[in-house]
């Protein structure tokens, strides 16, 4: 359990209390602390208040967190892509919709309960119980290869690589408006947005390091397919940066638009490589552009 004890300032009189205690940088998203104001967890002077309640200047917040529930990830017989694999690794093309580890919301059917089936147990564990063979992420809707290790020394060889920024990470999107450079890069560090805790943003505060280079493969009117190669990997990061130089990737309904019929961002993760950590052996892999993708490129093409 964690207790946060609060004064709340003359500065943010006016404000909601779950809006003001999200923007705090304590790792609570609003939809949290009404679920924790809900729950009794969140108390002014003593007293339980209601979810849009607006203190007033200098009376005492007090914000109980409940230790995190237990998860039991179940190994689940779910179909994988696989493109590779030996007794070390694997690289698998994840499909468009599917999460990569359990999270609230989504305790099952994620990429993990598929790993651990195939896998029969044999996985890293440095990210724990939740995230074993993860070292590193996509997100749900973005379709493509995600490398996974089979044990400890895979695991922290192949996340020095990504660190030294030495991991090969090639994506294709679809993003909209038009290009006025066929190539381009973007060197603007990101952090979680002051406001709303579930996004990130372009920011000098509380942020790292985040370059992207892209590269124009075709316009089509408005819309543009672009490759683009990660340098840094930070959240969200091709999303963002898109977004911030006003080519957001088509059908982001969290940093663009949504597009009816299309289910989140157009973007895959089509090439990946890495040094191999036992072999030293330098391996590169690549996916072709999924179904939906291709389906939104020729609908483009007869524009």
């Amino acid at each position: 359990m964690t207790r946060h004890e609060l004064i709340f300032p003359e500065d943010a009189v006016g404000s909601r209390l779950d809006k003001w205690i999200a923007t705090l940088g304590i790792g609570l998203t609003r939809c949290a602390v009404q679920g924790l104001i809900a729950a009794g967890n969140v108390q002014v002077d003593g007293k339980e208040i209601p979810k849009n309640y607006r203190p007033k200047a200098g009376q005492r917040i007090e914000v109980i967190v409940p230790p995190p529930e237990e998860i039991e990830v179940v190994p689940q017989d779910i179909p994988l892509d696989i493109v590779y694999e030996d007794a070390d690794l694997l690289v698998v093309n994840k499909p468009k919709g599917m999460v990569v580890h359990p999270a609230p919301g989504n305790y099952d059917e994620t990429l993990v309960n598929a790993l651990m089936f195939h896998c029969k147990g044999s996985l890293s564990g440095i990210n724990g119980k939740i995230r074993p063979g993860i070292v590193h992420r996509i997100d749900k809707n973005t379709s493509g290869l995600l490398i996974v290790a089979k044990n400890d020394n895979a695991h922290q060889k192949l996340a020095a690589q990504i660190k030294e920024h030495s991991f090969t990470r090639e994506y294709e999107a679809i993003v909209t408006g038009a290009f006025r450079e066929p190539t381009g890069t973007v060197n603007a560090p990101i952090g979680r947005h002051p406001i709303d805790r579930m996004k990130m943003c372009v920011t000098e505060k509380n942020s790292k390091e985040a370059v992207t280079h892209y590269e124009l493969l075709k316009q089509y009117g408005g819309f543009a397919h672009v490759r683009l190669r990660l340098e840094t990997g930070r959240t969200h990061q091709i999303r963002v940066h898109m977004s911030y130089i006003g080519h957001p990737v088509y059908g982001d309904d969290v940093y663009g638009k949504a597009v009816k019929g299309v289910q989140g961002q157009c973007l895959h993760a089509r090439k990946i490589g890495f040094v191999h950590p036992v072999t030293e052996e330098y391996l590169e892999f690549s996916s072709e552009l999924p179904v939906y993708f291709q389906k939104i490129l020729d609908k483009m093409e007869k524009m």
